[in-house]
């Protein structure tokens, strides 16, 4: 299994396709296996796609100090070096939609065009998902729920007695797709739940990926983002609320914004094609 050392921690990856670089970087608790197969083969026909385990996450390592969306960016950039890639495409998906913010205002001249997936600036200027969905996301009881909302910046041995442990498979379907689309899937369904368990999170980074979507702020800076974006969301988000995805438009300088109709937190395995689609439009290339 490939393994970069960058930022003082082993980074699992994977490289597919030939073309201008593009990388991919994952949300909270996710890794490789959360990208759908067809999504990725079709994007690897067009551009070399990197993807790859954020730290915490999946195959890469569990490094024990407290996390932040800087260090994931630090060591995305590091794991773009490891592998020769000067400048790429960067596409984020909620959690990884701040890693790619913070790539785009600390690294301008790494990045080529910007996507933004169901994503927000941060926890002090975005629309919340009401109190029971972050119950669900961090398995808090409910009479706790409501201090999610105001743990900024809060260190991880208080973050420790909220966030129990990562979603279980009948919770995180619940966060990421409508439910008719749970009822009417169940193939998809069976085959996102077999991925979600294959290398789960342990609840140690996970509550260290949690303090570092809370300590995140890009609001005041991302009229600083120089590059071409394009944010896209589900219409029907319950995790990120498609309002965010507003904010971060009327923010970014020339930003465009897609929305997907139908469409939850997890829009990718609910319609990979209009994703692939929506992406080939925007980043062009051969």
């Amino acid at each position: 299994m490939p393994r970069a050392q960058v930022n003082g921690a082993e980074i699992y990856y994977e490289l597919k396709g030939r073309g201008f670089p593009l990388v991919m970087i994952m949300g909270l608790g996710a890794n490789i296996d959360w990208w759908p197969s067809k999504l990725l083969d079709k994007l690897a026909g067009h551009y070399q796609v990197l993807v790859f385990d954020n730290r915490g996450a999946g195959r890469s390592d569990v490094t024990e100090e407290s996390y932040s969306i800087e260090m994931f960016a630090r060591d995305t950039v590091e794991l773009m070096d490891w592998t020769g890639m000067e400048r790429a495409h960067v596409f984020g998906i909620s959690m990884g939609g701040m890693i790619a913010q913070e790539l785009a205002l600390s690294y301008p001249e790494r990045v080529e065009r910007l996507v933004l997936g169901c994503t927000n600036c941060g926890p002090g200027h975005s629309v919340s998902a009401p109190p029971e969905v972050l119950g669900l996301l961090v398995q808090a009881p409910p009479q706790h729920r409501h201090l999610f909302q105001v743990a900024v910046s809060a260190p991880p041995e208080v973050l420790s007695l909220l966030v129990q442990a990562p979603p279980p498979p009948e919770d995180i379907l619940k966060i990421l797709f409508p439910e008719e689309f749970i009822n009417n899937n169940r193939v998809e369904i069976e085959e996102f739940t077999r991925r979600y368990l294959a290398a789960p999170i342990s609840t140690g980074a996970y509550v260290r990926q949690v303090g570092a979507i809370l300590g995140f702020d890009s609001f005041d800076r991302m009229a600083r983002i120089a590059v071409p974006t394009l944010v896209v969301t589900g219409d029907r988000d319950i995790l990120i609320p498609p309002e965010n995805s507003e904010i971060l438009v009327q923010r970014i300088p020339g930003a465009r914004l897609v929305f997907l109709g139908g469409c939850g937190h997890g829009f990718m395995a609910q319609v990979p094609d209009r994703v692939f689609e929506v992406l080939r439009e925007f980043l062009g290339g051969a």
